[in-house]
């Protein structure tokens, strides 16, 4: 081989040798294993929790109101759920903003519930943005979704969205801004006296544990109920299942099994049931098949528990609320392609854009409602509940509030390969813990904390 041709191949080689290292070294980096404890965003949290001083007050009354808006498109949008599946070929079941109105007649908090599979940052900044230039008199928004995977998308700006959440939709923004705005008004318009009650009534053999099957669930479904004076009741609930019975074939527009259940609960008693996605992470609905009739089924099985298999219920009689939220600090992303490699974040970041991390806390009476922008696993939640029991608390756990930082897993989880543990897991090891460590902090600070009222 004459040498000049041996250069060039060499030649050749070296460049495309250097251009793989060379996007090797800035694409790609290691993970990173120092503890969490030793890192600056979580002594930056746990300052902010130590400083947190929730609002309190002490009322004389509980008042409630609610209302549920059609917010089905009169166009079809883009799905969102599994993977892009392009626009709905037809209405399964119409899609609701739900809203509960909670007041102590010093104190308003409004519920807002979307049928979507979450409520990304930029739509919570524009509901938020709304509200407050609406003058609606609330002290506090707490957001959740039912996570249903057959739900609208279009609210979700940035490469991320146009790649894989039905790209970004102007009118259909503005279309929810303006149905919450209206689900508000008539909540607290219909707002009377109510009685409230906590109930918690166990669902074990319908949700398992989809990443490890003999690993603990979550199985109750968790009720704060309000009965007004001429004998209507609304209720708000939370389930670890998730809503998934629909599978990514399916082209329809629907809310899944939570859908399903709370049209059941109108049916058979309730005015007005909103469903939030609670401890979903790791779970699964032990459904009979993929279609709309095995979602039914699936809704027939939960609501036959909330009559015959309740647990225990407590009267919350005390109108006290507090509220709070607390900024959640996280390690550099760590979107993983291996077991030891990851993406670095600027690409990461780059991508997925704004993750608004944070926790949001409502305590209404003795019952504590604690919202994650992480997809939190059932797993964690039998302990936790024992913990608030021990300080006196009733505890339920929401995802989905307009923040989402991706799944957090039990720590031994971490290096399994799969979706939940590796491609969805995007913030480093120990977020098991971290989380562990910041729930139970919040329980604390709910607890101890004195009544501060509002001026």
């Amino acid at each position: 081989m004459p040498r000049t041709t041996a250069q060039k191949i060499f030649r050749i080689f070296g460049w495309t040798f250097g251009i793989i290292v060379f996007l090797a070294l800035t694409t790609l980096t290691k993970i990173d294993w120092r503890d969490y404890k030793e890192m600056d965003y979580y002594l930056e949290t746990v300052s902010h929790l130590d400083s947190l001083d929730l609002e309190s007050s002490e009322g004389e009354i509980w008042l409630a109101g609610w209302s549920a808006i059609n917010t089905t498109p009169a166009k079809p949008a883009k799905l969102v759920g599994y993977k892009p599946r392009g626009r709905y070929k037809f209405v399964q079941d119409s899609s609701f903003v739900k809203t509960m109105v909670i007041s102590n007649g010093i104190s308003t908090v409004a519920f807002l519930n979307y049928e979507l599979m979450i409520v990304h940052p930029y739509l919570q900044g524009r509901i938020n943005r709304a509200i407050r230039e609406s003058g609606l008199e609330l002290d506090n928004v707490y957001f959740t979704a039912t996570h249903t995977h057959s739900g609208i998308g279009g609210h979700i700006p940035g490469l991320l969205g146009k790649l894989a959440f039905g790209s970004y939709d102007e009118k259909i923004v503005k279309f929810l801004e303006a149905k919450t705005l209206e689900g508000l008004k008539s909540a607290m318009a219909s707002r009377d006296t109510v009685e409230v009650f906590f109930r918690k009534t166990k669902a074990d053999t319908l949700v398992a544990n989809r990443l490890i099957a003999e690993d603990p669930i979550d199985p109750y479904i968790r009720q704060l109920i309000f009965e007004k004076r001429n004998g209507k009741k609304g209720t708000i609930l939370t389930y670890s299942a998730h809503p998934t019975i629909l599978n990514s074939k399916f082209m329809g527009l629907s809310g899944d099994y939570p859908n399903y259940l709370t049209k059941l609960m109108e049916q058979e008693g309730y005015d007005f049931s909103l469903f939030a996605a609670g401890t979903v992470g790791s779970h699964r609905p032990v459904a009979t098949g993929n279609q709309p009739n095995d979602v039914e089924s699936y809704a027939l099985s939960l609501n036959r528990n909330l009559s015959e298999n309740i647990h225990e219920v407590f009267p919350v009689e005390e109108p006290n609320l507090k509220f709070g939220s607390l900024p959640l600090g996280l390690r550099k992303a760590h979107f993983r392609i291996s077991e030891k490699v990851r993406i670095r974040p600027w690409i990461f970041n780059s991508i997925f854009g704004e993750t608004n991390a944070h926790f949001d806390m409502v305590q209404i009476g003795k019952t504590l409602f604690i919202s994650s922008s992480g997809e939190i696993s059932g797993v964690f939640m039998k302990e936790w509940e024992a913990y608030a029991a021990e300080k006196g608390l009733h505890l339920i756990i929401t995802c989905f509030n307009g923040g989402y930082i991706g799944y957090i897993t039990p720590d031994n989880y971490y290096n399994y390969p799969l979706y939940e543990t590796r491609d969805m897991n995007w913030f480093g090891p120990y977020n098991g813990a971290y989380f562990d460590e910041m729930i139970r902090k919040m329980i604390d600070k709910a607890a101890e904390q004195g009544s501060k009222a509002l001026k």
